[in-house]
């Protein structure tokens, strides 16, 4: 029989869990120093935990978190209501598979229902095969064209974050 698994929405008080699941999204996504080596102060986080466009929720084995979430409510201006943007979601390789990445989602959704949210959206990468086939499974896809622009006012900006200006 598995392992009972807790889902854990959090809120201010927990930065410590947030450090943790932080930790879990750069070992699973094999890029530990962009979660880790820069995170901001407990205070930032505990105003990020309050804000109520910041939504994230840990999937939890015991007191190890093994999966997360996290993403931005966005309210619009055409309408009022808000739309949920699916930021990051990650399931420890270890625990992938036994339906955790739904929990998590089923629990977002939850979520969106309590406060009106009309449309939860996420982008996938080309190649990722895993999260191609979890999105479809739950929702409608969409093939759209991302582009990141550059800001003409900070040359740095599109430098790795976790690299030391040059």
């Amino acid at each position: 029989m598995p392992e009972a698994i807790a889902i854990d929405v959090l809120e201010p008080r927990s930065v410590a869990r947030l450090r943790d699941m932080l930790a879990m999204f750069g070992r699973a996504f094999d890029d530990l120093p962009t979660y880790t080596a820069r995170q901001p102060d407990d205070a930032y986080l505990r105003e990020l935990l309050a804000s109520p466009t910041f939504v994230a929720i840990a999937a939890l084995a015991g007191d190890a978190v093994i999966g997360g979430l996290a993403g931005y409510v966005l309210p619009k201006f055409e309408q009022a209501r808000s739309e949920f943007y699916l930021y990051d979601l990650a399931v420890d390789a270890r625990w992938r598979r036994r339906g955790v990445a739904t929990a998590l989602i089923a629990r977002l959704h939850e979520i969106a229902a309590q406060r009106g949210i009309y449309v939860v959206f996420v982008q996938a990468d080309h190649g990722d095969d895993p999260a191609v086939a979890l999105y479809t499974k739950l929702g409608t896809r969409e093939d759209v064209m991302h582009f990141d622009l550059d800001n003409p006012g900070d040359a740095g900006a599109r430098a790795d974050a976790t690299e030391p200006p040059r």
